[in-house]
């Protein structure tokens, strides 16, 4: 296979995945160094209480340019991926679930579309989504409620698969959500205020076969609208 990209970091937020994780490193094992000359595989445990973090170790001694950063607590989606944006170390950046829901051999189609049409940002949008009605509903609501604020017209804000250049989590202010759902609003907003290049492509999606997403608990729900509001409020 020909290298598409000169240096990539490819991370994985891992939460209570126990039963999905190896699988999730072993393919990324089989597609990453057939593309990339230069690679680094990252996990981010946050704070998983199951095997996980036995299971990481045991995989670290196995392949090399595995790299594991572990929260001593679970701090949330949010703060994982910014743990894989700054510590990542290569210029392109890609990360997506560490739970099997995404196809990671997909990534040469974000590489692929990136060298087409020059983008800072390739982002993935569900083919089908495969999650219940009344999260699909209540995403497109929180979508609208963006739309509206922002002007930011995309169609799956929170799909977890996505290539950026680390020239635009340079450039883009920190990012500040931790434990609420707002993490890649918060990204996409600031990035497009800044002026960077959004191309979107669709992504297989699989149905979850372990762990329990968070997005959906009340507190979260709630964290995530302040953190929006306190955006809206910052950049009007």
């Amino acid at each position: 296979m020909m290298k598409l990209v000169k240096e990539i970091s490819v991370f994985f937020p891992a939460y209570n995945v126990e039963a999905q994780i190896k699988d999730t490193v072993e393919k990324a094992y089989q597609i990453i160094p057939k593309i990339a000359q230069n690679y680094e595989i990252i996990v981010i445990n946050d704070g998983s209480r199951d095997k996980t973090g036995q299971i990481l170790q045991e995989l670290s001694s196995k392949f090399e340019k595995l790299r594991i950063i572990t929260h001593a607590a679970n701090r949330g989606y949010g703060a994982a991926l910014k743990s894989g944006f700054y510590n990542a170390k290569y210029s392109w950046i890609a990360f997506t679930d560490g739970d099997g829901q995404f196809e990671i051999s997909e990534i040469t189609n974000f590489l692929k579309t990136q060298k087409e049409t020059n983008a800072d940002l390739v982002i993935g949008y569900y083919r089908k989504r495969q999650v219940s009605n009344f999260k699909i509903i209540t995403s497109k609501m929180w979508e609208l409620v963006v739309l509206v604020l922002f002007n930011l017209h995309v169609r799956d804000i929170d799909c977890g698969f996505k290539l950026i250049s680390d020239k635009v989590i340079d450039s883009v202010d920190r990012l500040e959500s931790e434990r609420g759902a707002f993490i890649s609003s918060e990204l996409l907003i600031k990035a497009k205020k800044k002026g960077f290049k959004i191309i979107e492509i669709p992504v297989t999606h699989y149905p979850r076969i372990e762990g329990k997403g968070t997005g959906r608990n009340f507190n979260v729900i709630i964290k995530s609208f302040i953190d929006l509001f306190r955006l809206w409020w910052k950049l009007r």
